[in-house]
């Protein structure tokens, strides 16, 4: 494909002038993923490689109501593995009840984590896993201040594509006493098995399905938006998912039995934060951070913050510099096309924001329930756990953040 008409020529040359090459890394993925309608035996088969005794981990109890709890629980049982329930995980995953998971872990003898849900659910069992090896206050390990050195197995089986967090090393935990959602990752965390079912997302709701496919987006976007790298083909693979959500986003939300909506859903969400898409980068989340202040003030939905973020923090930093990779995105993702790049920018980041509309997604914080005066404490703490600035596709300082979320405040 040609892109000197977008601009896109000059910059790449642009780049290797000045020596912006991909960077050395090193990738390795170690996630069996079992995929499709019919692997429950087979999940069960692997569970019992990896131990006798899980602690199976959910949320509020739908997994039980809609039959996917029988259906895993049954297969484990002709396996003669045993399991301890820890329910009750909640949206934005609360630190003592990942406590509590760990005292489950210690006076049951468990030897394999098993969480059956959504991204919050898999982050608790990530965290319930590292510290029950690791020992000492799981808070500890989310705020670096104690270091994994173990973690028992984990085994994950996904009801909701969005996080990717069946296919990764991070995990992010809420604290409500102190205010703080805080991302952590560890390699020891990496599920050593999941099972993705699309035929288990079918019961989630419009909204859900609708944050979710936000939340793979913004996973995509947070690797894809950078400047000074070399990593065309990373981009190439993310425009390529990006297109998958757009495509298949809308279909999910209106039709929750579509099959085909949901495995393509389902297994964009692993790809979009397993390390492919930032390997060669350097640049930092900008978005997620900036969200995370959300959720942890306000409870709010994470898929949604980030929708309702992300065109404005696009529109915070378009400048001269960050326009012909925004064009590239409106080009392979909205199928743009126009002669100047800044033009093509502009309308790249419309047709996002009018994207996530159009699957009914909030798109301001008042309509989320968030203050006005609570803006500027939150950007304050975004701020303060970033170390004073996030370093991602431009850096953002205290003023930028609380000016994005001005921006997003109301129309």
């Amino acid at each position: 494909m040609i892109f000197s008409h977008l601009g896109y020529t000059l910059q790449y040359e642009n780049r290797k002038e000045k020596g912006s090459i991909m960077r050395d890394f090193k990738f390795h993925v170690n996630t069996a993923i079992l995929f499709g309608e019919d692997q429950a035996h087979a999940f069960a088969k692997e569970i019992k490689k990896l131990g006798n005794r899980a602690l199976v981990v959910f949320g509020g109890g739908s997994v039980k109501r809609n039959g996917i709890y029988d259906t895993i629980t049954s297969a484990l049982k002709e396996e003669g593995v045993e399991w301890i329930d820890h329910g009750g995980i909640e949206p934005n995953p609360h630190i003592e009840s990942v406590v509590a998971g760990v005292e489950k872990v210690k006076a049951e003898n468990i030897d394999v984590i098993l969480p059956i849900g959504g991204g919050s659910t898999i982050d608790a069992a990530k965290l319930i896993a590292a510290a029950s090896v690791t020992g000492g206050d799981p808070w500890d390990i989310v705020i670096r201040k104690n270091k994994v050195t173990g973690a028992l197995p984990i085994a994950t089986v996904l009801t909701l594509a969005a996080t990717g967090s069946e296919m990764d090393i991070a995990s992010v935990i809420t604290n409500p006493a102190t205010k703080e959602k805080i991302g952590w990752r560890s390699p020891m965390v990496l599920p050593k098995v999941s099972l993705l079912n699309p035929a288990y997302t079918k019961t989630v709701s419009p909204y859900q399905t609708a944050s979710g496919t936000a939340d793979i987006m913004s996973h995509t976007m947070e690797n894809y938006f950078s400047v000074n790298d070399d990593a065309f083909m990373q981009d190439s693979f993310a425009e390529g998912l990006l297109r998958t959500c757009v495509h298949y986003g809308p279909i999910a939300v209106k039709n929750g039995d579509d099959m085909e909506a949901r495995s393509n859903l389902m297994w964009a969400s692993s790809w979009a934060i397993n390390g492919l898409l930032n390997t060669g980068k350097t640049q930092a989340w900008s978005v997620h951070p900036m969200e995370h202040e959300l959720s942890a003030f306000f409870d709010i939905t994470h898929g949604v913050g980030l929708a309702i973020l992300t065109p404005r923090w696009l529109r915070h930093l378009l400048n001269e510099e960050t326009a012909p990779k925004i064009a590239r995105f409106g080009h392979h993702v909205f199928d743009i096309s126009k002669k100047d790049t800044m033009e093509m920018a502009e309308e790249a980041i419309d047709r996002l924001h009018y994207f996530f509309l159009s699957m009914n997604i909030p798109m301001t914080l008042e309509e989320v329930g968030i203050t006005e005066d609570s803006l500027e404490p939150m950007a304050k703490a975004c701020a303060d756990h970033v170390g004073g600035t996030i370093k991602g596709f431009v850096d953002l300082h205290e003023e930028d953040i609380l000016a994005i979320y001005k921006a997003s405040f109301r129309n």
